[in-house]
């Protein structure tokens, strides 16, 4: 069996973190939407006032990957929840239970907060992830359609015109 270490990330793990980052906006097809930075990163996941947490994931020592998350707030609950930004495992290290692993330990810490829930997206033509979400029981909710407001739509919009 693997030897593989799942930990919460440090100031230290920046340059690791972006690593990934891009590696998944490549794996997604969409690199030329990545606006992150070391500095950004360092000013939002690791702020003293942050609402963000990583946890990075080693084999052996070694980052294979990340797992970004924050919480949220279920009204009809009444209760937090945890919602999973991104998780990414390094393509040659898939097939090693660090996906599970990390999404256990996300769980964990879920359960640990008190949440109602644990959520996260995924696109429709990523069936390999898909095919492993419903493996582990999570359920798609397909009656519910994401909308987003992002750059100058979100900039017009919140402004007094």
């Amino acid at each position: 069996m693997a030897n593989i270490n799942i930990r919460p990330a440090n100031i230290d793990d920046t340059a690791t973190i972006l690593h990934f980052i891009k590696e998944l906006a490549i794996y997604e097809k969409a690199e030329h939407e990545v606006l992150a930075t070391e500095q950004t990163i360092r000013s939002t996941i690791f702020a003293d006032d942050g609402h963000v947490d990583a946890l990075i994931c080693e084999l052996d020592g070694q980052a294979i990957g990340i797992a970004v998350y924050f919480f949220n707030y279920s009204t009809w609950l009444a209760k937090p929840g945890l919602y999973l930004e991104d998780l990414y495992v390094s393509q040659e290290h898939r097939g090693l239970g660090a996906g599970t692993l990390m999404l256990k330990k996300l769980a964990k810490i879920a359960l640990d907060k008190g949440c109602g829930r644990f959520e996260w997206s995924c696109l429709d033509w990523n069936k390999p992830s898909r095919d492993f979400y419903q493996s582990i029981g999570a359920e798609a909710q397909p009656e519910w359609i994401g909308y987003r407001m992002s750059g100058q739509t979100l900039t017009d919009f919140a402004s007094d015109k």
